[in-house]
């Protein structure tokens, strides 16, 4: 039988990141981020410590102020003496790869807390508004001994809701007068919400996008969804959205089964790699196919099973 070694992460950094040091804890995401050669022995030391943070997922439509949000809930849990991760998810340029990360410069005033910890992620183009590695930094924060976790995903849109597989708290933000009724009913990102907030209610729309909010989610998904208001640069509303939060802690909630985020995860993975070999394939057999193809002599089902049958595994260039 052949066995793998595997590095060991360095027991010093290690005990760092269980004790909470702010050090470890950024070499220890960093790690996972890239997903370097320490990842596996440090995720399989930090097993036994994970299940304690309670992750709250922030997602909802570009522009509904969710980094001012997340900004104005790290004061309200800090105020109560709970200590906070966040997690900010920023869309990658699909030319450079690069991201701005401009969700940490909104957070700069926790700067100097040593009870909160902020990091940015690029979405690296993964779909869903959340980046491949998020739930692994998240164990990260959790064995680190943060009591919550904020996650913010990017500008989320219809069917951008893999929060809702990391997440014990899903929270969707909304503001007034974003969209008309039809396209809100048909938003699948209602349906993962375990809390609505229309946050700028300070907004002369407000009152009524909470009215319909709150009629169409009245037991539509099969629970109850309240919807609150909130100011988050004056912070109006914040303190009892935070409570309502903790409220489904102290309820015991739980996070759903990483198993089927992780099928569908690396189906992804699988399906981006497939794409890469296709798109930059050669040979008379993936030519032969395009051209049956643009000629209207094959179904486009049809030929993408053959260039999976082409491409899975195999030399493209045949």
């Amino acid at each position: 039988m052949i066995t793998t070694q595997v590095p060991a992460a360095s027991p010093d950094w290690v005990a760092g990141l269980l004790a909470g040091d702010r050090l470890a804890l950024a070499r220890a995401i960093t790690v996972v981020e890239n997903e370097r050669a320490e990842q596996a022995p440090l995720l399989a030391a930090i097993a036994p410590r994970l299940g304690r943070a309670h992750v709250v997922g922030i997602t909802g439509v570009p522009g509904a102020g969710k980094s001012t949000l997340v900004a104005a809930l790290v004061d309200a849990f800090r105020d109560r003496a709970l200590s906070v991760g966040v997690i900010a998810v920023d869309p990658s340029s699909p030319i450079t790869g690069g991201a701005v990360l401009g969700d940490r410069i909104r957070m700069t005033r926790h700067a100097g807390d040593r009870e909160v910890f902020v990091r940015s992620l690029a979405s690296r183009g993964h779909l869903g508004g959340l980046c491949r590695t998020a739930s692994r930094v998240i164990d990260v924060m959790d064995a680190a001994g943060k009591d919550i976790v904020l996650v913010e995903t990017v500008g989320a849109g219809q069917s951008e809701i893999e929060v809702a597989e990391l997440a014990d708290s899903r929270i969707v933000i909304s503001a007034p007068g974003l969209g008309d009724d039809v396209q809100t009913i048909k938003a699948g990102i209602l349906e993962i919400a375990d809390i609505m907030v229309v946050n700028k209610a300070d907004s002369p729309l407000a009152r009524a996008s909470r009215r319909r909010l709150e009629a169409m989610l009245g037991g539509a998904f099969g629970k109850p969804v309240p919807v609150l208001e909130t100011e988050a640069l004056t912070g109006r509303g914040v303190p009892e959205l935070a409570e309502a939060i903790l409220a489904r802690r102290e309820a015991g909630v739980a996070r759903p089964d990483p198993a089927g985020r992780v099928r569908r995860l690396l189906a992804s993975l699988a399906a981006e790699r497939l794409k890469t070999r296709i798109q930059d394939g050669t040979g008379p057999a993936l030519e032969a196919l395009c051209d049956r193809l643009a000629r209207g002599d094959t179904s486009f089902e049809a030929a993408a099973d053959a260039a999976i049958a082409l491409f899975g595994g195999r030399d493209a260039d045949r």
